[in-house]
């Protein structure tokens, strides 16, 4: 058993796949309310208006929380709810719906990890540009001071962003999330430097307020995973991890172009080159402000890809096996990249590392038994958490792990059509009913650990 005794054992959720209450106590309108409004967006036209009333029943999620014996909640806070407008007044009735959240973890002994950004920007903000207008970088201060000031007495755990590759690159890219906008390359440059300066504001905010705050970040990245354990495809993976390649156009997805910055204090220096005709202004004091000492570093990993050495010093993108394993989403199910992700990760950045989401979509449903049986699932968190701690072992610091997700949510443009959670969500009668890997969980945690002992899971 490799994990340390004070393993975050964890769950992650965010504020507008759960909460609902979208017009409910003063909070604000965000970019997917609006989002969410055009036909033809969201699969089956759903919306997340109401979610899993998670507003209204946080005290039955908690105790169903504890019941799982999870240690570590990650949850996100809705802008929106605390500064309807993004800046301003601050909204009382949100901020007391979190601090009572806030209580009741506590009342559990359940570590509150907060998420300040989890993709649902005001929608006031958008309408005066949102991230690429520079004022983004004050009103994310002033948000992250908000929520210091008020949760920071009883709240530790920080993390600043959620998947910037995500709100920037899918909202402003390929424009399949919100807001929907497509943008140029300069103008999504621009964008993400002024998420990172965003970041480093908030850090600095934090920390002014609650001086013995542990605060991380969450980008999240595809993992390649070498086809052998040469040096040569090792070298190949780790190169592909952290370089660009031949597509340049991929650069919103680029672990080292959102990650260096923060935790290194510059961009890489490939990408500079590649980039050289549409980079914002850098000004001279933005590295200082990006780079802020964090305390740990979380990355949201689902699955990874295939890669080996071309003989050459380069690396080929290998075609994956004929069938090769899928969840119900379609995405590849790769245990590995809980190996070598942390593990590049950590020989990149020397930070603790927090696994801030790892999970999977399955065709879930109520069986006659009137359980919800998940062994996919099961099966899936066995082998992912089997190599996260061949990591541990082998000396990568990890802190943590949160299971994506607690329960069932809306799933962004896929609405209710894809269930990710450990607990089955009845979305007419909001019932929650936890799946068998709920309880499997537990005993993994109870165990702490232990159950992953022995040989490597065969199968694959």
């Amino acid at each position: 058993m490799a994990f340390q005794k004070d393993f975050l054992w964890g769950s992650a959720t965010s504020s507008y796949q759960i909460e609902g209450a979208a017009y409910e106590d003063g909070r604000g309108m965000t970019v997917w309310e609006d989002f969410c409004s055009r036909p033809g967006k969201i699969m089956e036209g759903h919306d997340g208006d109401v979610a899993c009333d998670h507003y209204h029943r946080y005290r039955e999620d908690i105790a169903l929380m504890a019941e799982m014996g999870i240690k570590a909640y990650r949850f996100s806070i809705a802008w929106s709810r605390i500064l309807p407008q993004g800046t301003g007044k601050i909204n009382e009735k949100g901020m007391a719906f979190y601090s009572n959240l806030v209580d009741e973890l506590l009342s559990y002994d359940i570590v509150p990890l907060v998420t300040l950004f989890h993709w649902d920007l005001p929608y006031t903000l958008y309408q005066k540009g949102g991230w690429q207008n520079p004022e983004s970088v004050g009103w994310f201060a002033e948000y992250a001071s908000a929520v210091a000031k008020g949760l920071g007495d009883r709240v530790k755990h920080f993390i600043t962003f959620n998947e910037p590759q995500c709100f920037i690159g899918l909202g402003h890219v390929t424009c399949e999330h919100a807001p929907g906008n497509k943008m140029s390359k300069r103008a999504v440059l621009e964008m993400a430097h002024n998420v990172l300066l965003a970041h480093g504001t908030a850090v600095q905010a934090i920390r002014s307020i609650v001086p013995d705050a542990k605060i991380g970040y969450a980008p999240t990245s595809t993992v390649p995973v070498p086809v052998s354990e040469s040096k040569e495809d090792i070298e190949a993976a780790r190169n592909a991890y952290f370089g660009f390649g031949a597509d340049a156009d991929n650069y919103v997805w680029s672990t080292s172009w959102w990650s260096d910055p923060v935790i290194l204090g510059h961009y890489p220096e490939e990408g500079l080159r590649l980039f050289e005709e549409s980079l914002p202004h850098i000004g001279q004091d933005d590295m200082k402000t990006i780079c802020q000492p964090l305390d740990f570093y979380g990355q949201n990993i689902y699955h990874g890809y295939p890669v080996g050495s071309d003989g050459k010093g380069g690396c080929i993108r290998e075609k994956r096996k004929a069938g090769y394993p899928r969840t119900a989403i379609g995405w590849a199910v790769v245990p590995e990249s809980l190996y070598w992700g942390p593990k590049f990760l950590y020989e990149r950045y020397h930070l603790p590392i927090i696994i801030t989401e790892n999970g999977l979509s399955c065709h879930d449903w109520v069986s006659a038994d009137q359980k919800v049986h998940d062994p996919a699932r099961i099966d899936f968190m066995y082998r992912y958490l089997w190599e996260l701690n061949r990591a541990s072992r082998e000396g990568v610091e990890v802190a943590g792990y949160c299971a994506w997700s607690f329960m069932d949510n809306f799933e962004w443009a896929k609405g209710y059509t894809e269930r990710f959670g450990m607990v089955y969500v009845d979305y007419q009668t909001q019932k929650r009913i936890p799946k068998d890997s709920a309880y499997w969980y537990r005993d993994l945690i109870r165990s702490g650990g232990a159950l992953l002992d022995g040989q490597k899971p065969e199968g694959f």
